[in-house]
Formats: C-alpha cells, structure tokens, sequence
C-alpha cells in the first residue's frame, strides 16, 4: 500500500449506513468534535444520514464549512451547524455546549478530536503532551460534564457519549507516549460515565487501528524518520504488519459506529469498547 492509497476518502450517501431508530429525529442533536475532516467529519455526516441535528464543532473553520457543504452536496436528512471552537479553552468548550443545546434536545456527544506527536518519552516536549491531554482527554471529560445536564433534561432523560479511543488505548506503540496516554484515559472516562449513568446515560469507546485519516498521513512521515524506514514500510510493517485485515479503514467505517453504538442497536453497550483492529491486538503469529 502506497501513501496516496492512504489517502483521505470522500465520504458518499451510500457509505453512510442508515439505522432505523424513533430517536434518530432533527429534534435531537449530537455534537461530534473534530467535526473539520476526518473521523469526525465522516461522524457528523453519519449522524446528519439518519436524520439528527449536528453541531459540529471544530478549531478549523474551513474544515467544518467543508463539512456542511458535503452535507448539502449529499442531500441528508439532518442539518449540520458549524460551532467553531478551541477544545483547549474553557469558555470555548461551554459555549459549544450552549449553542448545540441551542439546536434541539443534546442527546449525543461524539468525542472524536484528536492529534498526534511522535517523539521518546525522553525528548517528548511537555507542551505537545499537555496540548494532547487537553484536546484528547480533558475536553472530552469537560464535554460530557456540560452535556450530562441537557441529557438528564430532555424528554426522555437519556443521553449517550461516545470516545474515540484506539488500539492504542490497549496496547502501546513506542515514539507516541502522549497518544497512548489519551487514549488509555478515554476507555477509563468511559466506564466512569456508563457507572454514574444510572443506565439511562450510556458510553462507550471505539478502538481501531489506523483509519484512512489526515491524523495518519500527516505521521508517516514523522515516522519513517524517527525509525529510520521509508513511508512504504511505515505503512506495511508499522501500520499493517501485525493486522490479519491487510486494509486500513475508512473514517466513514468508524462514523457508522458511532451511529450503532448511539441506537438502541447499542442500548446494552454501556462502557464497553468497540473493538475494529482487523485482529491487531488479539492475535499473534
């Protein structure tokens, strides 16, 4: 696989896989982070698929402009809002919470944000690791905490919060200690919600390998450099090599998860993890 098959797909009307679900309505809302591109894009455009009210909210305004015009472009049911925001500000990250209260009833929150640096934990900068957890962890810990009000609120006093965690969050990978951090706290974050949620406010997380995202292309490089490889071998021995799935997701595989784990398909998915890593984790040669 080259680095342009690793390239970001488009998401297309087909991709997104439509649920029938009495809760799937515009009267309802779910705010998906990182909402610009990617995982988070695919998410918003998902959850727009089945008929939801999105707010997207991200740092990248362009990005979510491009999300809304996709959105158009497809057709979907539901209307999808731009929230332009900085995860890392608390003021930003309680305005968000307002304006898509603002929407209709908050009934999901799609943790989904994420950035990547890759240096050894000896010359891994403070500043990058304290900029992950803000963004990773922090930020969605603080989401779901103005979010729990608005669930508890609504109609029918339900809510749901889903994390992207990652096989990261399982086991490590050298070079990518505040990845792994993260990723580790968002599957405790998770169970925390689902044990004080009383079974009407659900969680769960969502673990894969690498996804067809511009998070993963922009380290391949980065990568490659601090192992001494090429790209090409990044892509096949780093990324694929202990995968039986010989294939890399694609960011809208991972938004029809969300929308599943949001359903009452996912109704006793409380705390759990959804693990997609094409058997990365679990096998062995």
């Amino acid at each position: 696989m080259s680095q342009q098959e690793v390239t970001p797909p488009t998401v297309s009307a087909a991709d997104i896989h439509r649920i029938n679900d009495d809760s799937f309505t515009g009267k309802n809302v779910c705010l998906v982070t990182g909402a610009g591109s990617g995982i988070g894009r695919a998410t918003a455009l998902a959850a727009a698929g089945n008929g939801l009210t999105v707010a997207a909210t991200d740092i990248d305004e362009s990005g979510l402009s491009g999300t809304i015009e996709r959105g158009e472009e497809l057709g979907l049911e539901g209307d999808i809002h731009s929230i332009v925001g900085d995860l890392t500000v608390d003021d930003d990250l309680e305005r968000i919470v307002d304006d898509a209260a603002a929407l209709g009833e908050l009934s999901y929150l799609a943790n989904v944000a994420g950035i990547q640096h890759i240096d050894p934990i000896d010359e891994f900068p403070m500043e990058a690791y304290d900029q992950m957890h803000r963004i990773m962890l922090r930020a969605p810990l603080y989401l779901t905490k103005l979010c729990l009000p608005h669930f508890r609120a609504s109609a029918d006093g339900r809510g749901c919060v889903g994390n992207m965690s990652s096989v990261h969050g399982h086991y490590v990978t050298s070079d990518k200690v505040g990845y792994n951090v993260s990723k580790f706290g968002l599957r405790g974050l998770t169970q925390s919600i689902a044990a004080e949620g009383g079974g009407d406010v659900r969680a769960f997380s969502i673990s894969t390998a690498y996804v067809k995202t511009p998070l993963v292309t922009a380290q391949l490089e980065d990568t490659a450099e601090q192992r001494g490889i090429s790209v090409e071998e990044v892509i096949e021995d780093v990324m694929l090599g202990q995968s039986r799935v010989t294939e890399m997701m694609e960011p809208i595989d991972v938004a029809n998860l969300y929308l599943i784990g949001f359903s009452t398909l996912g109704r006793h998915l409380n705390g759990g993890d959804l693990m997609f890593d094409g058997g990365m984790t679990l096998t062995y040669e």
